[in-house]
């Protein structure tokens, strides 16, 4: 039966495999929703792949053995997002299957009998089969297995079961032929793998004058719409675009009303008493609690923020309830005790040195002490963190929280639970990362609970999720305009409106919202048009109401609906041209220049920088820049240049070589490797691109 079972899970892996080069895009729905098209003649084609039309049934077939394999090795069904998944790859393997086979047949690729013998139990067994027959006290294939269970395929009622493996064996087999015509033909020349690894490994030391774009106001510079227009004939392969819908919407979330929030503090005050008094704390939890009763012991640092509010807590003492984010919590402390870790709060304030200079150090420092003696003398703690702090903590007023011993750098772990007592402390503590004005907010415990405690989170009543629909029921009933859908919304300052731009067709997720897949099949229902408002859709605990504010279709994207796009990119062309005008001529060192340009002007020095990443430091991605970089000879600069995020001229300050190498065959062997894998992918994306898909599932799924 395990032998059987290896094979069940083995007849649907090349399912999976010929899907390469695709991304996966989630899918998913009910068939059997508002917009199911099951009935009627090409109503139940799901698409078409180089002339041949997919047809429900079929799609089916073969998401269902996908599934059915998917949930066999997971040992578990499959979730919905699962679901959507499998039904992605269930297409693309259609897909591929109808393309693949018709270049098969037009290049004579196929699988002799003979090779599938040797195959299974020849002398070039394939992995699967290697895998599926493996002598289970040996650990090793025995050929022996194959042959015995081949011989008693119609006793054990397994024949179907392997004449689909075999199947799969027949295409993966033919697929390998296929692809290694042409990964099997890269060939990488010696000039090649050389430049390869110069790319890699040359380094050179540049200086930069840079001019970013944001220079010039965007206000000062207004394109045309014939210069958006020859922009975009010359960038239009830059501007294909898929199918796509835009929609407003609005949700009304279904929360607890103050009845609700009535209702479960009620319930949870009879809990109080008969809590303090019972005798077995896990089993009155587990009873009444939404969730299990843990029995752990916790540092201060892991009790709820209002429960460290009573610290010192008492044993056997119940505190609460506490609100906390919809969830009421009572607590029971069961025992207490001394653990073995010290747990402690502080604020801190960080003033960072500029650079790694000792005078900038001295300068951090000096402020440092200016800061903590304003703080001695009164000023507030918190307003001088926002104020001077220079981390993530300045917003909230420098607090913390609890940390456990261990989790901050040396110094200033140290300077904290070596203190006694809450207070300042008398100096700030230099670290790493600068300076620390340190305020002690609670000193270091080891002090432990074991706390019993019951949660009960505030559920929507049937009346309060009535009401919700009431509201997104109205909204719908009411507009039937994008102008009376705008209307209404502003009517009700609790509703938000928000937007979502060229959904295509095959998403689940719609900004925030997951789980949109009904919504999204709406608004490629066949009769839904811009301007028509969506009945009412429940989505994770919310209701949503649409609008249909523009289509696109598969194909090139219009000047009008990629307008502000092309905008930005032609304001920066025109901004480089006037960028680089003024800098036309200039004279001197790159220093002298930027401050004859204006404080918009910056040189900035960048070591280490290589042809493999492009990449300037503190300029970002300039290909064309340091390109131009490793063509100067030392000393020397470019001209200005037309980069990605402003205008630069380089300097090549020193260009420091690749080491030597005598063997290239390593070299030659990772360059073969990419372009191998990349030939692969363009080949199936161009089968693909030529198969002119036509994807029908909205209507299904």
């Amino acid at each position: 039966m395990a032998l059987i079972n290896k094979i069940r899970e083995k007849s649907g892996w090349a399912i999976g495999f010929i899907a390469i080069g695709l991304g996966i895009f989630v899918v998913g729905g009910d068939l059997l929703g508002p917009n199911s098209r099951l009935l009627g003649n090409d109503q139940n084609v799901v698409g078409e792949v180089a002339g041949e039309e997919i047809t429900y049934q079929e799609f089916d077939a073969v998401f269902q053995q996908i599934k059915a394999n998917y949930e066999n090795q997971s040992g578990r069904a499959a979730t919905e997002n699962e679901l959507a998944m499998i039904r992605e790859q269930a297409w693309n393997n259609l897909i591929y299957k109808i393309a693949l086979q018709k270049e098969y047949d037009r290049l004579g690729i196929t699988v002799t009998e003979e090779e599938l013998y040797d195959m299974v139990q020849g002398n070039n067994i394939h992995p699967s089969v290697k895998q599926a027959f493996t002598n289970p006290q040996t650990g090793e294939f025995d050929v022996n297995f194959v042959k015995q269970y081949l011989q008693n395929l119609d006793q054990t009622g397994a024949r179907p079961m392997w004449t689909a493996f075999e199947q799969n064996l027949v295409e993966s087999r033919i697929q390998s032929k296929y692809t290694n015509l042409f990964t099997k033909s890269v060939y990488i020349t010696s000039a090649e793998a050389k430049d390869y690894y110069k790319a890699q490994n040359a380094r050179a030391n540049i200086k930069t004058l840079f001019v970013p774009y944001s220079a010039i106001p965007d206000s000062a510079v207004k394109p045309t719409d014939a210069q958006l227009k020859d922009y975009y004939e010359r960038n239009k392969e830059s501007y294909k675009v898929e199918a796509g819908r835009s929609i407003e919407y609005v949700t009304v979330p279904v929360t607890a009303s103050g009845d609700d929030s009535t209702y479960y503090q009620n319930e949870i005050a009879t809990y109080k008493d008969q809590f303090a008094t019972t005798d077995n704390d896990s089993a009155f939890v587990n009873a009444n609690s939404d969730m299990a009763y843990s029995g752990d012991y916790k540092t201060v640092a892991d009790l709820p923020e209002q429960l460290r509010n009573q610290l010192p807590l008492e044993e056997g003492k119940v505190y609460g309830p506490y609100n906390e984010n919809g969830t009421l919590g009572l607590y029971k402390v069961v025992d207490a005790k001394e653990g073995t870790t010290s747990v402690a709060r502080a604020s801190h304030i960080l003033i960072r040195p500029e650079n790694d200079t000792p005078e900038a150090k001295a300068a951090a420092k000096a402020k440092a002490n200016d800061v903590l003696a304003q703080i001695k003398n009164g000023a507030d703690f918190a307003q001088m963190a926002a104020q001077y702090g220079t981390d993530g903590t300045a917003s909230v007023g420098g607090d913390l929280g609890w940390f456990p011993e261990g989790r901050m750098v040396p110094a200033f772990e140290k300077a904290v639970f070596g203190a006694s007592s809450e207070g300042l402390l008398p100096n700030p503590v230099e670290t790493d990362y600068g300076y620390h004005i340190i305020k002690i907010t609670a000193p270091k415990t080891k002090q432990t609970y074991k706390v019993a405690a019951i949660h009960r989170t505030f559920t929507p009543s049937d009346a309060s999720r009535d009401a919700a629909y009431s509201i997104a029921d109205e909204l719908s009933g009411t507009s039937g305009s994008l102008e009376e859908f705008r209307e209404n919304a502003a009517k009700n300052p609790a509703l938000v409106k928000e937007e979502a731009a060229n959904i295509g067709k095959n998403q689940i997720l719609v900004n925030n919202l997951t789980n949109a897949r009904e919504l999204v099949r709406w608004t490629y229902a066949k009769d839904t048009e811009i301007g028509d408002v969506s009945p009412v859709f429940e989505i994770n605990d919310q209701f949503v109401v649409a609008v249909v504010t523009g289509t696109r279709e598969k194909g090139y994207a219009s000047v009008e609906n990629i307008k502000e796009e092309l905008t930005a990119a032609v304001r920066n062309e025109l901004k480089a041209k006037q960028i680089m005008e003024k800098l036309k001529g200039a004279s001197g060192t790159l220093d002298a220049i930027a401050t004859k340009y204006g404080p918009q002007a910056s040189v900035k020095t960048a070591e280490a920088v290589t042809l493999a990443s492009a990449t300037i430091q503190g300029v970002g991605f300039e290909p064309a820049a340091v390109g131009r970089a490793f063509g100067l000879k030392q000393g020397t600069r470019s001209a200005p240049i037309e980069g990605q995020n402003g205008v630069l001229m380089v300097e090549l300050v020193e260009l420091v070589q690749a080491p030597e190498i005598q063997d290239l065959s390593e070299v030659k062997k990772q360059l073969a490797t990419q372009r191998a894998s990349r030939n692969e992918s363009n080949v199936y994306e161009a089968i693909k691109d030529k198969a002119e898909v036509e994807d029908n599932r909205v209507k299904f799924f």
